[in-house]
């Protein structure tokens, strides 16, 4: 009796429902979620993403530019040849917008060379302006020596960007020459084009171009410069 008073008296063992209550850490979960990689690329023009081969070849060919010597002409001929037309003009789109002046130039080379290849005055602009802002400036004349062979489509709003951009970089001459093929290529300049090109070019201080094409502004409109005078007042005031 003594004995099993004494069992009694004892405190029943720990149990697994105890012990678990002691350690509420152990009981814990963790939830994993998995995340699609392809949502944290950044879209491309018109929402398109940059596939597995445009992204290789963007970096292949910044990685050549750090190397020197003929690594870019290796990449060109290595993986940008064999792209598929997206994916070209993905990569030209993405080096533009990365500021990567001389393989913007060197992707576009390849660009021309497509039996697909059709141009386009954005893309122009894009790249004059990328080339303007390294100072690329013999490059700039010699995206605007393509640009002169070129056959574009009638695209006044194109063409006034263009010329918006050549005058804030100071292609002054460049942008009469641009006027002139817009005018050829049957685009009929409008007021705004006007209006761009005497006010650019009289902030650049050429005043004789800027008159010259006041006064064909006069023969173009009628003597009518209300335009002109009414964007005038608002600079000035």
């Amino acid at each position: 009796m003594a004995s099993s008073s004494l069992l009694l008296q004892l405190p029943p063992p720990p149990s697994r429902v105890q012990i678990r209550t002691q350690n509420p850490q152990r009981l814990r979960t963790a939830v994993i979620t998995m995340r699609d990689r392809a949502k944290n690329r950044k879209p491309t023009q018109r929402g398109r993403y940059l596939s597995v081969e445009a992204i290789q070849a963007v970096q292949s060919l910044k990685l050549s530019k750090i190397n020197g010597g003929d690594s870019t002409g290796r990449v060109i001929g290595s993986r940008i040849r064999r792209l598929l037309k997206r994916d070209m003009v993905a990569v030209l789109r993405e080096l533009l917008s990365q500021g990567e002046g001389m393989l913007v130039l060197q992707v576009f080379e390849e660009v021309r060379k497509e039996d697909w290849y059709k141009p386009q005055l954005s893309i122009y602009t894009d790249m004059i302006t990328v080339l303007a802002r390294n100072k690329l400036i013999d490059k700039v004349e010699q995206i605007c020596s393509y640009l002169k062979m070129e056959r574009l489509e009638p695209d006044t709003e194109g063409y006034n960007s263009l010329l918006r951009t050549l005058l804030e970089f100071g292609f002054n001459h460049t942008a009469m020459d641009c006027f002139r093929l817009m005018k050829l290529w049957e685009c009929e300049p409008e007021e705004s084009t006007y209006r761009i090109l005497i006010n650019g070019l009289e902030s650049n201080g050429e005043m004789d171009l800027s008159t010259a094409v006041r006064h064909e502004a006069e023969e173009y409109f009628g003597g009518q410069l209300g335009f002109l005078e009414e964007k005038e007042e608002m600079v000035l005031s």
